[in-house]
């Protein structure tokens, strides 16, 4: 059977693409059963039997698919506050959401607070559904595109103001360069608008259930492989994680790291490659 190529542009180096790249598999393989993935080069490949298939017809499906679960915030509640609380005293667990037809996948891996990102403040339902509606499916390359987020139009308020969302901060781009002392000035303060990617925001979402990378002995820091066989999902799973021997592929260290002083917030910061000598 001849399978088709579906290839997406990715930044190994960039865990929340990595992941994205993961969270895409998840669902081509539920879409498309039989279907294989590897990384190649500055690429992800996914081989699927469908001819038809194709990234702009994945991403419309995973757009319109309907997300059941409750907020587990009110919507007045802010994306990114600051805020007093601690880290020990953030026990925000956002309730598990449901990706429904034709996926039917049960989301709730964020009960792991040293991968989570988000705070207790965050309402993650309402965040997750703003990035997917805004990923533009048309995009060749969609990790590449950033631009503020706004939440979707509510019909019964026509006239309501659009109003901006925050990302998850899964992108390094944006954790590696969020801290107030790096810019200077606190954009949450002014409310600044500023631009994230909602590909890698709302796909990473999905990775992360299956896809986790393996605890290394520094606190929230992981280890990732992007694996260069083609694998079945269930197997590429073990391989990301590093827990599959004999598979080849670079191997990369990233941290889930403070963005706020009172470390609250997190971010995932950009990932190192590795020498085999150097992993845990």
């Amino acid at each position: 059977m001849k399978l088709t190529d579906v290839r997406i542009p990715v930044d190994l180096a960039n865990p929340g693409q990595f992941f994205s790249c993961c969270g895409l598999f998840e669902l081509a393989a539920r879409l498309w059963p039989g279907s294989v993935g590897f990384f190649g080069g500055d690429c992800f490949v996914m081989q699927v039997s469908r001819q038809e298939a194709g990234l702009q017809t994945l991403l419309r499906v995973f757009k319109d698919a309907p997300l059941l679960g409750d907020s587990d915030a009110s919507e007045e509640d802010g994306d990114d506050a600051g805020g007093g609380e601690g880290e020990e005293e953030d026990s925000g667990l956002a309730t598990p959401m449901m990706l429904g037809e034709p996926f039917d996948l049960r989301l709730d891996w964020w009960a792991d607070k040293a991968l989570k990102p988000w705070a207790g403040t965050m309402n993650a339902k309402v965040i997750f559904e703003s990035m997917r509606a805004a990923v533009d499916p048309v995009q060749v390359d969609p990790f590449g595109d950033l631009r503020v987020v706004y939440a979707p139009p509510d019909p019964t308020k026509p006239k309501a103001k659009a109003k901006k969302r925050e990302p998850f901060y899964f992108d390094a781009r944006r954790g590696g360069s969020a801290k107030s002392i790096d810019l200077g000035f606190a954009p949450d303060a002014i409310q600044m608008p500023s631009a994230a990617c909602p590909a890698v925001e709302a796909l990473t979402l999905v990775g992360l259930q299956r896809f986790r990378p393996m605890p290394t002995d520094r606190p929230r820091t992981f280890e990732y492989r992007a694996w260069a066989t083609p694998l079945p999902l269930t197997v590429a799973a073990l391989a990301a994680c590093c827990r599959l021997h004999g598979v080849v592929g670079p191997r990369f260290r990233f941290e889930n790291g403070f963005r706020t002083d009172q470390r609250k917030h997190k971010g995932f910061l950009p990932a190192v490659r590795l020498n085999e000598g150097d992993a845990q």
